[in-house]
């Protein structure tokens, strides 16, 4: 039962912020719908969930327009954006969460008509599988994002790497909030950088301990319902 599955998941939230004495209102959770279909999506919504994310351009508008009488719902790109795509895009989300071009960045300025909430993604764990941007070049390259005026630059997401130890993945999750609050402290208008997108089903818990605001839930949220 959905429905069931978040409230487990909303009474995980509230544990590991006990454990580290946050406020749970600080974790929003996004709802990886990309394993199901509209109607187990609307029934989450109805459920209370407002932010909802998928990780291909075509499932996003797709879904957005099923469920178009929902207009409180946040729309989340999370996977890797193709350029020809940006302008099919950029004006249907709320949040973005892959940037890591510079190429990329200059096509969703020019075809955005409205600010764009984006997050720079960092490939902290170094995989060659991974897509962003190493540690190192964090810094230069949001300063060079600063020319593109209607990109905001909420936050910094990563992903841990799927088979690590627990120790390995709080190690990732550290280390990007270490550097979110290295980007903080430089105060760019353009980049307050104040959120970290970081934290899946099978590592959420570790990363809202780590310091995560907004956590990507998908498989968690729909065993047992997703579609073949």
């Amino acid at each position: 039962m959905i429905a069931d599955n978040l409230q487990n998941i909303k009474q995980d939230i509230q544990d590991s912020c006990a454990l580290v004495h946050r406020d749970p209102k600080e974790v929003t959770l996004v709802a990886v719908t990309k394993s199901v279909g509209s109607p187990q999506a609307e029934e989450l919504i109805t459920a209370g969930v407002t932010h909802c994310a998928e990780n291909r351009v075509d499932k996003l508008l797709q879904k957005k327009q099923d469920l178009l009488k929902h207009s409180e719902v946040k729309w989340h790109l999370i996977g890797n954006l193709q350029r020809r795509k940006v302008k099919l895009i950029v004006n249907e989300i709320d949040y973005f969460h892959a940037l890591d071009s510079l190429k990329l960045a200059e096509e969703i300025q020019k075809r955005l008509e409205k600010q764009l909430a984006c997050f720079v993604e960092v490939n902290v764990s170094g995989e060659a599988s991974k897509h962003g941007i190493s540690p190192d070049e964090l810094l230069p390259f949001l300063e060079s994002l600063a020319a593109f005026p209607d990109i905001q630059i909420v936050g910094l997401m990563t992903m841990a790497p799927k088979d690590a130890s627990a120790e390995q993945i709080r190690k990732v999750f550290e280390t990007l909030r270490e550097l979110r609050d290295l980007v903080q402290s430089k105060k760019y208008t353009h980049a307050p950088c104040t959120e970290l997108s970081m934290g899946m089903s099978q590592d959420f818990q570790l990363a809202i301990e780590e310091g995560a605001t907004f956590i990507r839930v998908g498989t968690a949220l729909f065993k047992d319902e997703e579609e073949e």
